[in-house]
């Protein structure tokens, strides 16, 4: 080769195809490690979980300002904001994975039915092996790293996926993985569209996806042709009932709050709110007052929707012509403020999907069997909230609704208690994580029995006589 000559042309005369055999050539590879590592028993023991645990809680209290900029660059998410629901609900959930640690490996002993005589039954929390986690863009921290502490506390490998979308936290979070895992326990991959497809071309022992039902369905179709296991933690169009006994007041308060957190781009965001006739126009008065009261024209604090095409999308749902409050907007900085639409039915645009933004449809009932009639006849939502005074509404609404989380009186909060699973039913996710319950989603509870040596009965060995076989229904009736 001639002396001087640069390289790096030559990459451009490669055809796509082969740069895409090339990457997943090197995602096979690259996963090959992880399953050897794996293999050779290195993520199993107790004291290799915790340090790897620890290394993690330093990764992020080292980096704490850089994390709260990148928010801030991606989401104009506050100070406030970043460490309430990325941070510092990351950091409790990993401080308490580290003290649960041992009893959640241990091995648990449970009870056996007296005719199998001189045997003991236990489950045993085993790692699963190499899993996949893609997080989403809308918590794009928090949402990352809480299922990674699920999958390094059960004592698996991972290959990290974090959303395109956050550019400044996809560099970020690529930076400090790199910094704080050896790539055969821990690989980020980032990358768009064309690397989540090379991903899924690729065989896991577990995926773990966060993000749309729409991609969500693709995931599911790719580990299907594996028959590998999945956790979908979708979405869907969560509703906020406030029926005419609720406490107005703290019901718009709770609901603006639920909706205005990271600019509606939350999961489990009150969609809609579903409000009794009676009720309807004091209620949206008191929305109204309670938005002017958190944001006002505060727009400069005031989250931020993703990119263009987010913002876009949710502008496009909204009709001006029912528009009672709000919807000022910049596309420029891809900012619209909280905005509330009355006069909405089931079938206008907006209630056709997840809207994922500040807009804030309102519809109303007639009377609780009205709205329970109307919910059942749609997709099982990811969360719903019901605002009301009376228990017999509330019990009434809970036994005949499904969703995957809730709460009476509150919105978005009970996401925060690690002691409460999370996770959709339906459209709306497969499978639940958090706590305990991310630890048992990433590990496979192996049971198992140990039968003394000392006794054999010869009831169960061939042959089967008349007077074993009335011996056996006596026992097993």
């Amino acid at each position: 080769m001639p002396k001087g000559r640069n390289m790096r042309p030559f990459l451009f005369h490669v055809p796509v195809r082969d740069i895409l055999t090339i990457e997943v050539m090197t995602m096979e590879s690259m996963i090959n490690k992880q399953r050897t590592f794996f293999n050779e028993g290195h993520t199993k023991p107790r004291a290799f979980r915790q340090e790897r645990l620890e290394a993690l809680e330093r990764m992020i209290t080292d980096n704490q300002e850089e994390i709260e900029a990148a928010l801030k660059e991606d989401l104009n998410k506050s100070a406030f904001e970043a460490y309430a629901t990325e941070i510092g609900i990351t950091l409790h959930s990993l401080r308490r994975a580290k003290r649960k640690l041992k009893r959640w490996m241990k091995e648990r002993r449970v009870r056996t039915p007296l005719h199998h005589g001189f045997t003991k039954s236990r489950i045993r929390p085993e790692p699963l092996g190499v899993v996949l986690i893609v997080g989403p863009y809308n918590y794009p921290f928090h949402l990352s790293i809480e299922p990674l502490i699920g999958a390094l506390a059960a004592g698996n490998t991972v290959v990290l996926k974090p959303s395109e979308f956050p550019k400044a936290m996809e560099k970020l979070l690529k930076r400090l993985i790199q910094e704080t895992f050896d790539e055969r326990h821990v690989h980020i991959v980032t990358g768009g569209k064309e690397t989540m497809q090379r991903l899924l071309e690729q065989t896991y022992d577990h995926i773990f996806f966060t993000g749309s039902p729409r991609v969500g369905q693709i995931v599911y179709e790719a580990a299907a042709k594996r028959l590998t296991p999945v956790t979908l933690e979708l979405g869907g169009k969560s509703p906020a009932i406030v029926d005419s006994t609720a406490r107005l007041e703290i019901a718009a308060r709770r609901i603006a709050f639920g909706k205005g957190l990271n600019a509606g781009q939350t999961c489990i965001a009150p969609d809609y709110v579903y409000v009794e006739s009676s009720i309807r126009e004091e209620f949206i008065k008191r929305l109204k007052d309670t938005f002017n009261a958190f944001y006002g024209s505060r727009s400069e604090t005031f989250g931020r929707i993703i990119n263009d095409r987010h913002y876009e999308r949710i502008t496009s749902l909204i009709d001006e012509k029912k528009v009672v409050y709000g919807n000022h907007r910049n596309p420029k900085a891809r900012y619209l403020s909280p905005t509330i639409v009355d006069g909405v039915d089931f079938d206008d645009a907006i209630m056709q999907e997840e809207i994922f933004g500040p807009v804030l449809p309102v519809l109303s009932f007639k009377s609780l069997d009205e709205a329970i009639g109307k919910l059942q006849q749609l997709p099982r939502p990811l969360a719903l909230y019901h605002f009301s005074e009376s228990k017999r509404h509330t019990e009434r609404v809970f036994n005949s609704l499904s969703f995957g989380t809730g709460a009476i009186n509150d919105t978005v909060m009970q996401v925060a208690n690690p002691h409460l699973p999370f996770g959709g039913v339906g459209r709306s996710g497969i499978g639940v994580y958090h706590g305990r319950h991310s630890f048992e989603t990433f590990s496979h509870m192996k049971p198992y029995i140990k039968k003394s040596t000392r006794i054999d009965p010869p009831i169960v060995y061939p042959p089967y006589t008349g007077k074993k076989e009335r011996l056996v229904r006596r026992i097993l009736k």
